[in-house]
Protein backbone atom coordinates (compact mmCIF):
# COMPACT_ATOMS: atom_id res chain seq x y z
CA UNK A 1 0.00 0.00 0.00
CA UNK A 2 1.55 3.67 -1.27
CA UNK A 3 0.13 7.03 0.97
CA UNK A 4 0.03 9.76 -0.75
CA UNK A 5 -0.23 13.25 1.22
CA UNK A 6 -2.13 16.14 -0.54
CA UNK A 7 -0.45 19.58 0.80
CA UNK A 8 -2.25 22.08 -0.85
CA UNK A 9 -4.54 25.10 0.39
CA UNK A 10 -4.43 28.99 -0.14
CA UNK A 11 -3.92 30.08 3.07
CA UNK A 12 -6.98 32.43 3.42
CA UNK A 13 -9.13 30.75 6.17
CA UNK A 14 -5.78 31.11 9.20
CA UNK A 15 -5.26 34.89 7.68
CA UNK A 16 -2.82 36.41 8.37
CA UNK A 17 -0.45 33.99 9.78
CA UNK A 18 -1.40 31.90 6.55
CA UNK A 19 -1.13 33.48 3.19
CA UNK A 20 -0.53 32.13 -0.56
CA UNK A 21 3.29 31.15 0.85
CA UNK A 22 2.48 29.38 3.99
CA UNK A 23 -0.92 27.47 3.99
CA UNK A 24 -2.17 26.51 7.73
CA UNK A 25 -0.60 23.22 7.96
CA UNK A 26 2.90 24.77 8.20
CA UNK A 27 1.76 26.86 11.18
CA UNK A 28 3.91 26.11 14.31
CA UNK A 29 1.23 26.48 16.95
CA UNK A 30 0.93 23.30 17.73
CA UNK A 31 3.25 21.30 20.60
CA UNK A 32 4.36 17.62 20.28
CA UNK A 33 5.44 15.10 23.56
CA UNK A 34 8.17 17.30 24.52
CA UNK A 35 6.67 20.61 24.54
CA UNK A 36 8.31 21.80 20.87
CA UNK A 37 6.73 23.70 18.71
CA UNK A 38 4.92 21.85 15.85
CA UNK A 39 2.86 22.26 12.43
CA UNK A 40 -0.45 20.44 11.59
CA UNK A 41 2.07 19.21 8.56
CA UNK A 42 4.81 17.47 11.29
CA UNK A 43 2.27 16.30 13.66
CA UNK A 44 1.03 13.97 11.07
CA UNK A 45 4.05 13.26 9.30
CA UNK A 46 5.31 12.19 13.26
CA UNK A 47 2.16 9.51 13.00
CA UNK A 48 2.47 8.50 10.00
CA UNK A 49 6.32 7.45 11.03
CA UNK A 50 4.81 5.77 14.03
CA UNK A 51 2.35 3.57 12.77
CA UNK A 52 5.00 2.98 10.12
CA UNK A 53 3.44 4.14 6.94
CA UNK A 54 6.00 6.87 6.55
CA UNK A 55 8.72 5.03 4.33
CA UNK A 56 5.63 4.46 1.84
CA UNK A 57 4.48 7.60 2.04
CA UNK A 58 4.79 10.36 -1.10
CA UNK A 59 3.65 13.93 -0.72
CA UNK A 60 1.80 15.52 -3.43
CA UNK A 61 2.17 19.51 -3.31
CA UNK A 62 2.11 22.34 -5.42
CA UNK A 63 5.39 24.22 -6.65
CA UNK A 64 5.25 27.25 -4.15
CA UNK A 65 4.77 24.54 -0.78
CA UNK A 66 8.08 22.67 -2.24
CA UNK A 67 10.86 24.70 0.33
CA UNK A 68 8.42 25.01 3.42
CA UNK A 69 8.19 20.98 3.50
CA UNK A 70 11.66 20.80 2.94
CA UNK A 71 12.14 23.46 5.29
CA UNK A 72 10.09 21.40 8.24
CA UNK A 73 10.09 17.71 7.00
CA UNK A 74 12.41 14.94 5.74
CA UNK A 75 10.34 13.05 3.32
CA UNK A 76 11.28 9.48 2.43
CA UNK A 77 9.98 9.17 -0.92
CA UNK A 78 10.27 12.90 -2.19
CA UNK A 79 8.12 15.31 -3.62
CA UNK A 80 5.21 14.95 -6.42
CA UNK A 81 5.15 19.12 -7.46
CA UNK A 82 2.16 19.75 -9.21
CA UNK A 83 3.19 22.65 -11.60
CA UNK A 84 -0.07 24.56 -11.15
CA UNK A 85 -2.92 24.67 -8.61
CA UNK A 86 -5.65 22.60 -9.74
CA UNK A 87 -7.53 21.07 -7.06
CA UNK A 88 -7.39 17.45 -5.82
CA UNK A 89 -8.44 15.19 -8.91
CA UNK A 90 -5.34 16.31 -11.27
CA UNK A 91 -3.33 16.15 -8.13
CA UNK A 92 -4.46 12.43 -7.53
CA UNK A 93 -4.09 11.64 -11.43
CA UNK A 94 -0.53 13.07 -11.42
CA UNK A 95 0.29 11.09 -8.11
CA UNK A 96 -0.77 7.83 -9.54
CA UNK A 97 0.94 8.31 -12.95
CA UNK A 98 4.20 9.34 -10.97
CA UNK A 99 3.25 5.83 -8.56
CA UNK A 100 2.86 4.03 -11.91
CA UNK A 101 5.88 5.06 -14.86
CA UNK A 102 8.34 6.33 -12.38
CA UNK A 103 8.54 4.21 -9.53
CA UNK A 104 7.41 1.16 -11.45
CA UNK A 105 4.75 0.48 -8.90
CA UNK A 106 2.20 -2.61 -9.62
CA UNK A 107 -0.74 -1.24 -11.20
CA UNK A 108 -2.82 -3.37 -8.88
CA UNK A 109 -1.24 -1.63 -6.10
CA UNK A 110 -3.96 0.48 -3.38
CA UNK A 111 -2.92 3.74 -3.06
CA UNK A 112 -4.50 5.72 -0.03
CA UNK A 113 -5.04 9.52 -0.23
CA UNK A 114 -4.72 11.52 2.90
CA UNK A 115 -5.35 15.24 3.98
CA UNK A 116 -2.06 16.70 5.36
CA UNK A 117 -3.86 18.54 8.49
CA UNK A 118 -6.45 16.22 10.15
CA UNK A 119 -5.75 16.63 14.10
CA UNK A 120 -6.29 12.81 15.19
CA UNK A 121 -5.40 10.42 17.00
CA UNK A 122 -2.31 7.62 16.22
CA UNK A 123 -5.66 5.09 16.15
CA UNK A 124 -6.69 6.72 12.82
CA UNK A 125 -4.12 6.06 10.57
CA UNK A 126 -4.17 2.23 12.13
CA UNK A 127 -7.78 2.34 10.52
CA UNK A 128 -6.10 3.98 7.48
CA UNK A 129 -4.12 0.56 6.68
CA UNK A 130 -7.77 -1.49 6.70
CA UNK A 131 -8.59 0.29 3.48
CA UNK A 132 -6.20 -1.97 1.62
CA UNK A 133 -7.64 -5.25 3.21
CA UNK A 134 -11.36 -3.44 2.52
CA UNK A 135 -10.76 -2.74 -1.14
CA UNK A 136 -9.68 -6.27 -2.25
CA UNK A 137 -12.13 -8.06 -0.25
CA UNK A 138 -14.84 -5.70 -1.47
CA UNK A 139 -13.75 -5.54 -4.84
CA UNK A 140 -15.06 -2.15 -5.52
CA UNK A 141 -13.32 0.47 -6.43
CA UNK A 142 -12.89 3.24 -4.11
CA UNK A 143 -12.66 2.83 -0.08
CA UNK A 144 -13.21 5.65 2.02
CA UNK A 145 -13.32 6.49 5.78
CA UNK A 146 -15.95 8.37 7.06
CA UNK A 147 -16.12 9.83 10.71
CA UNK A 148 -18.52 9.28 13.28
CA UNK A 149 -20.45 12.81 13.60
CA UNK A 150 -19.90 14.40 17.07
CA UNK A 151 -22.76 17.49 16.40
CA UNK A 152 -24.79 18.16 13.15
CA UNK A 153 -22.12 20.39 11.46
CA UNK A 154 -22.97 22.48 8.21
CA UNK A 155 -19.07 22.38 7.23
CA UNK A 156 -18.85 18.84 6.39
CA UNK A 157 -19.49 16.83 3.53
CA UNK A 158 -22.27 14.02 4.55
CA UNK A 159 -21.80 10.01 3.57
CA UNK A 160 -24.71 7.79 4.32
CA UNK A 161 -23.86 4.12 4.12
CA UNK A 162 -26.30 0.57 3.74
CA UNK A 163 -25.33 -0.92 6.97
CA UNK A 164 -25.78 -3.91 5.64
CA UNK A 165 -22.28 -5.42 4.81
CA UNK A 166 -19.16 -7.10 6.02
CA UNK A 167 -18.34 -5.49 9.84
CA UNK A 168 -14.98 -3.81 8.46
CA UNK A 169 -17.11 -1.82 5.63
CA UNK A 170 -20.41 -0.60 4.26
CA UNK A 171 -21.64 0.37 0.99
CA UNK A 172 -21.95 3.83 0.04
CA UNK A 173 -25.65 5.00 -1.01
CA UNK A 174 -25.24 8.41 -1.72
CA UNK A 175 -23.25 12.08 -0.34
CA UNK A 176 -24.70 15.10 0.33
CA UNK A 177 -21.92 18.36 0.44
CA UNK A 178 -22.48 20.63 3.71
CA UNK A 179 -26.28 20.36 4.39
CA UNK A 180 -28.25 22.85 6.37
CA UNK A 181 -28.26 21.89 9.88
CA UNK A 182 -31.55 20.36 9.75
CA UNK A 183 -30.83 18.18 6.80
CA UNK A 184 -27.38 17.38 9.38
CA UNK A 185 -29.32 16.08 11.71
CA UNK A 186 -31.90 13.48 9.92
CA UNK A 187 -28.42 12.56 8.23
CA UNK A 188 -26.81 11.32 11.28
CA UNK A 189 -29.96 10.12 12.21
CA UNK A 190 -30.18 7.82 9.33
CA UNK A 191 -26.55 6.92 10.51
CA UNK A 192 -24.69 9.46 8.36
CA UNK A 193 -21.13 10.22 8.75
CA UNK A 194 -18.51 12.73 8.13
CA UNK A 195 -16.68 12.59 4.93
CA UNK A 196 -13.03 13.52 6.25
CA UNK A 197 -11.37 13.29 2.66
CA UNK A 198 -9.70 9.85 2.95
CA UNK A 199 -10.19 7.69 0.11
CA UNK A 200 -8.11 4.48 -1.31
CA UNK A 201 -8.08 3.15 -5.03
CA UNK A 202 -5.91 1.33 -6.98
CA UNK A 203 -3.54 2.74 -9.40
CA UNK A 204 -4.78 0.97 -12.61
CA UNK A 205 -8.65 2.86 -11.54
CA UNK A 206 -7.21 6.09 -11.70
CA UNK A 207 -5.17 4.88 -14.96
CA UNK A 208 -8.25 3.79 -16.90
CA UNK A 209 -10.10 7.27 -16.15
CA UNK A 210 -6.88 8.68 -18.11
CA UNK A 211 -7.20 6.59 -20.56
CA UNK A 212 -10.75 7.07 -21.23
CA UNK A 213 -10.54 11.27 -20.91
CA UNK A 214 -7.49 10.88 -23.41
CA UNK A 215 -5.03 12.07 -21.16
CA UNK A 216 -1.45 10.24 -21.39
CA UNK A 217 -0.90 7.63 -18.47
CA UNK A 218 2.78 8.00 -18.95
CA UNK A 219 4.10 10.89 -15.51
CA UNK A 220 6.28 13.36 -18.09
CA UNK A 221 3.79 13.72 -20.84
CA UNK A 222 0.65 13.87 -18.20
CA UNK A 223 2.37 17.11 -16.64
CA UNK A 224 3.54 18.73 -19.64
CA UNK A 225 -0.59 18.35 -20.10
CA UNK A 226 -1.65 18.98 -16.51
CA UNK A 227 -3.25 22.40 -17.74
CA UNK A 228 -5.79 20.58 -19.10
CA UNK A 229 -6.99 18.43 -17.01
CA UNK A 230 -10.46 19.11 -15.12
CA UNK A 231 -10.32 21.81 -12.29
CA UNK A 232 -12.27 19.74 -9.95
CA UNK A 233 -12.33 17.72 -6.97
CA UNK A 234 -11.62 14.15 -6.61
CA UNK A 235 -15.13 14.15 -4.63
CA UNK A 236 -17.27 16.05 -7.59
CA UNK A 237 -15.36 14.27 -10.26
CA UNK A 238 -15.21 10.58 -9.49
CA UNK A 239 -16.24 9.55 -6.00
CA UNK A 240 -19.58 11.18 -6.06
CA UNK A 241 -20.45 9.57 -9.29
CA UNK A 242 -18.55 5.73 -9.11
CA UNK A 243 -21.48 3.39 -8.27
CA UNK A 244 -19.12 1.14 -6.39
CA UNK A 245 -18.30 2.75 -3.39
CA UNK A 246 -17.56 1.55 0.42
CA UNK A 247 -16.50 3.26 3.31
CA UNK A 248 -15.01 2.27 6.96
CA UNK A 249 -16.72 3.67 9.88
CA UNK A 250 -14.40 5.47 12.12
CA UNK A 251 -15.75 6.54 15.70
CA UNK A 252 -12.47 7.87 17.43
CA UNK A 253 -11.37 11.84 17.99
CA UNK A 254 -11.14 13.41 14.52
CA UNK A 255 -11.24 17.52 13.77
CA UNK A 256 -10.23 19.61 11.08
CA UNK A 257 -8.61 22.56 12.42
CA UNK A 258 -9.47 24.82 9.38
CA UNK A 259 -10.47 27.81 11.28
CA UNK A 260 -9.09 29.98 13.69
CA UNK A 261 -11.64 28.99 16.07
CA UNK A 262 -11.02 25.30 15.83
CA UNK A 263 -7.57 25.51 16.05
CA UNK A 264 -7.25 27.17 19.04
CA UNK A 265 -9.23 24.50 20.95
CA UNK A 266 -6.29 22.49 20.35
CA UNK A 267 -3.43 25.57 21.88
CA UNK A 268 -2.40 24.57 25.01
CA UNK A 269 -1.19 27.83 25.57
CA UNK A 270 -3.35 31.22 25.34
CA UNK A 271 -0.47 33.00 24.01
CA UNK A 272 2.27 32.85 21.53
CA UNK A 273 4.85 36.01 21.00
CA UNK A 274 5.27 39.19 22.40
CA UNK A 275 2.23 40.17 24.46
CA UNK A 276 0.32 40.67 27.70
CA UNK A 277 -2.98 38.80 28.24
CA UNK A 278 -5.21 40.73 31.15
CA UNK A 279 -8.58 39.79 32.46
CA UNK A 280 -9.66 38.02 28.91
CA UNK A 281 -12.01 34.64 28.69
CA UNK A 282 -11.49 32.10 25.80
CA UNK A 283 -9.14 34.62 23.86
CA UNK A 284 -5.57 33.49 22.36
CA UNK A 285 -2.93 35.79 21.29
CA UNK A 286 -0.76 34.58 18.15
CA UNK A 287 2.26 37.25 17.87
CA UNK A 288 4.79 37.14 14.87
CA UNK A 289 5.70 41.28 15.16
CA UNK A 290 8.72 42.43 17.33
CA UNK A 291 6.28 44.90 18.96
CA UNK A 292 3.82 43.70 22.12
CA UNK A 293 0.34 43.46 21.97
CA UNK A 294 -1.89 44.10 24.71
CA UNK A 295 -4.99 42.26 25.19
CA UNK A 296 -7.50 43.60 28.00
CA UNK A 297 -10.94 42.26 28.90
CA UNK A 298 -10.99 40.34 25.66
CA UNK A 299 -13.90 37.59 25.10
CA UNK A 300 -13.95 34.47 22.97
CA UNK A 301 -11.32 36.45 20.65
CA UNK A 302 -8.99 35.82 18.23
CA UNK A 303 -5.79 38.91 17.72
CA UNK A 304 -3.48 37.43 15.62
CA UNK A 305 -0.53 39.46 14.14
CA UNK A 306 1.64 38.51 11.62
CA UNK A 307 3.71 41.06 8.82
CA UNK A 308 1.26 40.55 6.82
CA UNK A 309 -1.59 42.19 8.88
CA UNK A 310 -3.52 42.17 12.11
CA UNK A 311 -7.06 39.90 13.13
CA UNK A 312 -9.04 40.62 15.60
CA UNK A 313 -12.51 38.65 15.81
CA UNK A 314 -14.77 36.60 17.32
CA UNK A 315 -13.88 33.13 17.20
CA UNK A 316 -17.43 32.09 16.22
CA UNK A 317 -16.88 34.54 13.04
CA UNK A 318 -13.67 34.10 12.55
CA UNK A 319 -13.99 31.90 9.46
CA UNK A 320 -15.47 34.40 7.87
CA UNK A 321 -12.22 35.92 6.87
CA UNK A 322 -11.67 33.93 4.03
CA UNK A 323 -14.56 35.97 2.24
CA UNK A 324 -12.78 39.21 3.12
CA UNK A 325 -10.36 41.50 1.15
CA UNK A 326 -6.98 40.73 3.59
CA UNK A 327 -4.46 43.24 2.88
CA UNK A 328 -3.51 45.76 -0.06
CA UNK A 329 0.06 44.10 -1.35
CA UNK A 330 0.30 41.19 -3.60
CA UNK A 331 3.46 39.68 -2.28
CA UNK A 332 3.57 37.48 0.98
CA UNK A 333 5.58 39.12 3.65
CA UNK A 334 7.20 36.36 5.45
CA UNK A 335 8.38 33.11 4.09
CA UNK A 336 9.93 29.63 5.12
CA UNK A 337 12.11 28.14 2.64
CA UNK A 338 14.48 25.24 2.49
CA UNK A 339 17.53 27.37 3.10
CA UNK A 340 15.96 29.37 6.35
CA UNK A 341 13.24 32.33 5.89
CA UNK A 342 12.52 35.91 5.25
CA UNK A 343 10.71 38.47 6.30
CA UNK A 344 9.93 41.80 4.26
CA UNK A 345 10.52 45.09 5.62
CA UNK A 346 9.16 47.03 3.28
CA UNK A 347 8.18 47.56 -0.42
CA UNK A 348 7.80 50.45 -2.03
CA UNK A 349 6.98 51.80 -5.28
CA UNK A 350 8.83 54.88 -6.02
CA UNK A 351 7.28 55.67 -9.87
CA UNK A 352 5.93 53.34 -13.16
CA UNK A 353 9.51 51.81 -14.01
CA UNK A 354 11.17 51.29 -10.12
CA UNK A 355 10.21 49.93 -7.32
CA UNK A 356 12.34 48.60 -3.84
CA UNK A 357 11.94 45.82 -1.95
CA UNK A 358 14.02 44.99 1.66
CA UNK A 359 14.00 41.65 3.28
CA UNK A 360 15.68 40.38 6.36
CA UNK A 361 17.26 36.48 5.15
CA UNK A 362 17.78 34.30 7.50
CA UNK A 363 20.21 31.41 6.22
CA UNK A 364 20.68 28.09 8.74
CA UNK A 365 24.17 27.14 9.41
CA UNK A 366 25.11 24.46 6.12
CA UNK A 367 22.26 25.31 4.31
CA UNK A 368 22.85 27.77 0.60
CA UNK A 369 20.90 29.53 -2.26
CA UNK A 370 20.39 28.55 -5.41
CA UNK A 371 23.06 29.53 -7.54
CA UNK A 372 21.13 31.79 -10.05
CA UNK A 373 20.33 35.33 -11.94
CA UNK A 374 17.81 37.92 -12.00
CA UNK A 375 17.67 39.95 -14.90
CA UNK A 376 15.75 43.12 -14.31
CA UNK A 377 16.71 43.63 -10.72
CA UNK A 378 20.02 44.79 -8.82
CA UNK A 379 20.27 43.34 -5.29
CA UNK A 380 22.68 45.00 -2.14
CA UNK A 381 23.50 42.31 0.48
CA UNK A 382 24.70 43.84 3.61
CA UNK A 383 25.63 40.75 6.14
CA UNK A 384 24.39 41.56 9.58
CA UNK A 385 25.52 38.38 11.34
CA UNK A 386 27.37 34.77 10.86
CA UNK A 387 30.10 33.55 8.18
CA UNK A 388 29.28 32.04 5.21
CA UNK A 389 30.69 31.78 1.75
CA UNK A 390 29.49 33.77 -1.31
CA UNK A 391 29.58 32.94 -5.17
CA UNK A 392 29.11 35.78 -7.42
CA UNK A 393 30.11 34.72 -11.50
CA UNK A 394 32.37 31.89 -10.57
CA UNK A 395 34.40 33.31 -8.04
CA UNK A 396 33.59 32.03 -4.42
CA UNK A 397 34.68 34.45 -1.11
CA UNK A 398 34.50 33.96 2.17
CA UNK A 399 32.22 36.65 3.90
CA UNK A 400 31.25 37.48 7.36
CA UNK A 401 29.03 40.21 9.46
CA UNK A 402 29.77 44.10 8.30
CA UNK A 403 30.09 43.10 4.25
CA UNK A 404 28.47 44.31 1.51
CA UNK A 405 27.54 42.23 -1.43
CA UNK A 406 26.40 44.17 -4.62
CA UNK A 407 24.36 42.03 -7.18
CA UNK A 408 23.62 43.71 -10.72
CA UNK A 409 21.41 42.22 -12.94
CA UNK A 410 22.39 39.39 -14.81
CA UNK A 411 25.38 38.14 -12.20
CA UNK A 412 24.81 34.54 -10.99
CA UNK A 413 25.22 34.33 -7.61
CA UNK A 414 24.78 32.32 -4.23
CA UNK A 415 25.69 31.88 -0.81
CA UNK A 416 25.84 28.97 1.65
CA UNK A 417 26.01 29.97 5.53
CA UNK A 418 29.44 28.57 7.46
CA UNK A 419 27.27 29.59 10.46
CA UNK A 420 23.68 31.07 10.77
CA UNK A 421 23.63 33.71 8.63
CA UNK A 422 21.34 36.81 8.65
CA UNK A 423 21.39 39.37 5.53
CA UNK A 424 19.87 42.65 4.83
CA UNK A 425 18.86 42.68 1.53
CA UNK A 426 17.74 45.64 -0.79
CA UNK A 427 16.17 44.63 -4.48
CA UNK A 428 15.94 47.22 -6.78
CA UNK A 429 14.26 46.92 -10.11
CA UNK A 430 11.57 47.88 -12.53
CA UNK A 431 10.45 43.73 -11.94
CA UNK A 432 10.76 42.79 -8.85
CA UNK A 433 8.77 39.36 -9.31
CA UNK A 434 9.14 35.93 -8.54
CA UNK A 435 9.37 35.46 -12.22
CA UNK A 436 12.73 37.40 -12.35
CA UNK A 437 14.59 34.25 -11.45
CA UNK A 438 16.51 31.57 -13.44
CA UNK A 439 18.40 28.96 -11.18
CA UNK A 440 21.67 27.54 -12.85
CA UNK A 441 22.63 24.92 -10.36
CA UNK A 442 20.67 24.06 -7.09
CA UNK A 443 23.48 21.69 -5.32
CA UNK A 444 26.08 23.07 -3.63
CA UNK A 445 28.30 19.76 -4.65
CA UNK A 446 27.53 20.86 -8.49
CA UNK A 447 29.23 24.33 -7.86
CA UNK A 448 32.20 23.21 -5.19
CA UNK A 449 33.00 20.85 -8.18
CA UNK A 450 32.51 23.94 -10.92
CA UNK A 451 34.80 26.00 -9.59
CA UNK A 452 36.83 23.69 -7.46
CA UNK A 453 40.15 25.54 -8.30
CA UNK A 454 39.28 29.12 -7.15
CA UNK A 455 40.64 29.69 -3.66
CA UNK A 456 38.15 30.99 -1.05
CA UNK A 457 39.35 34.35 0.23
CA UNK A 458 38.20 36.98 2.64
CA UNK A 459 37.40 40.35 1.56
CA UNK A 460 39.48 43.14 2.81
CA UNK A 461 36.75 44.38 5.81
CA UNK A 462 37.30 48.36 4.63
CA UNK A 463 36.24 48.56 1.28
CA UNK A 464 32.68 47.64 -0.04
CA UNK A 465 32.85 43.58 -1.36
CA UNK A 466 31.96 42.71 -5.31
Amino acid sequence: MKVVLLSGGSGKRLWPLSNDARSKQFLKVLKDKNNVSQSMIQRVWNQLTEVNLANSTLISTSMAQVDLILNQLQPTNGIIVEPERRDTFPAVCLAASYLYSELNTDPDEVVVVLPVDPYVENEFFNKVKELETALQQSETQIALIGVQPTYASEKYGYIIPSYEGDDLWNKVLHFKEKPTQVIAEEFISQGGLWNCGVFAFRISYILSLLRKMEFPIQYKSLLENYSLLPKDSMDYMVIEKEKNVIVLKYDGYWKDLGTWNTLTDEMDTIQLGKGTMDDSVNTHLINELDIPITVIGGRNLIVAASPDGILVADKEKSHRIKHLKQSDHQIPMYEERRWGCYKVLEHRKIDEEQEVLTKRLVINKDKYLSYHTHFYRHEVWTVIKGEGEFVLNGEINRVSAGDILKIPPKAKHSIKAITDLEIIEIQSGPKLSREDKLCVYTSWDDLEKLFHSNSIVKPPRDRVAF
